[in-house]
């Protein structure tokens, strides 16, 4: 019964319904009346059902024709998306969003990034590689994502790099833990910093094995997330580095306390510079500009600058 319902015939309902009047409607639409009143009583037909009361001197709509007409503007609004997006999808439109985040980078401000590009793109699904030290770099190389909010400093010839943030990290211990009852300055402060465990971050690629970045004590536990190693230092498993604005909370609240590991840099903090990649021989796509956009915006908003120096685990 139905396989004869045409587009057309629903848009001519919808723009009469609308516009309150055959007449109306046919000036909204460009067309003569008889071929408006021809297309509703065509579709009143196929549906079997009446839209219009016209025994008054106003149509206007039936009961059925009200709850119709709710369907008809659900089903057109699915065809205009369905054509929007066909359009994007020619005008080179991701249909995923890959991006490989390092662990160091606020999430806060990835998150705010990424709401302004699917603001703009609701159509483009996301991907997020959540990545330390090289993982972020690996992912570029290998082709796993399209960009990648990174910290490495890598120099290659294959990627590109546009600076997005300074970064600071600081070095942290529990206030339960020994270390945390050291005083502030001490000549063997490093050997005592190697007496204990020291909480790291792992990188699973391939770029920096066998390298340890800011490690200072040959005791040490591995993890590959940050937010498993904030656990364990709050519970005063052992001691770390991690980035300030995830443990400003905590150095606030004494729940961490910070060491003057000096050997990290002026009073146990360390500087480092984020960094936006892709790869040189893949053009960027509309939601990925819309999303480094998305990131210098709200790095302006929410970030405060501080100097770059080497990385830390």
């Amino acid at each position: 019964m139905l396989d004869n319902l045409t587009l057309d015939q629903m848009r001519v309902f919808a723009a009469v319904a609308e516009a309150g009047s055959f007449r109306a409607g046919a000036q909204r639409l460009h067309r003569v009346q008889s071929a408006v009143s021809h297309a509703i009583s065509n579709l009143e037909s196929e549906l079997r059902v009446q839209l219009f009361d016209r025994s008054v001197y106003k149509p206007t709509l039936t009961a059925a024709g009200r709850s119709l007409l709710a369907e008809v503007r659900a089903v057109l609004a699915k065809v205009d998306g369905l054509r929007a997006r066909a359009r994007e999808l020619e005008e080179g439109l991701e249909i995923v969003l890959s991006i490989a985040v390092d662990t160091m980078f606020p999430l806060h401000i990835l998150a705010q990034a990424l709401r302004e590009t699917h603001a703009r793109f609701p159509s483009v699904d996301v991907r997020i590689e959540y990545a330390s030290m090289g993982g972020t770099v690996d992912a570029l190389l290998t082709k796993r994502c399209m960009v990648a909010v990174a910290v490495l400093d890598w120099q290659d010839d294959r990627l590109t790099r546009q600076f997005v943030m300074p970064l600071t990290t600081v070095a942290v211990v529990a206030p339960g833990h020994p270390l945390s009852r050291l005083p502030r300055k001490l000549p063997e402060q490093q050997h005592l910093l190697s007496e204990h465990f020291q909480i790291v971050l792992e990188d699973k690629s391939q770029l920096t094995r066998g390298k340890d970045f800011g490690v200072l004590s040959p005791r040490t536990w591995k993890v590959d997330d940050m937010h498993v190693k904030l656990a364990l230092l709050r519970a005063g498993v052992g001691w770390g580095t991690m980035p300030r604005w995830l443990v400003e909370a905590d150095l606030k609240a004494r729940t961490l306390i910070q060491l003057p590991a000096s050997a990290l840099g002026p009073g146990g903090e360390a500087n480092y510079h984020a960094y936006l990649s892709h790869r040189t021989d893949q053009a960027l796509g509309p939601a990925a500009r819309a999303f480094a956009s998305g990131l210098a915006q709200a790095t302006t908003r929410g970030a405060s600058p501080r100097k770059s120096s080497k990385r830390a685990s």
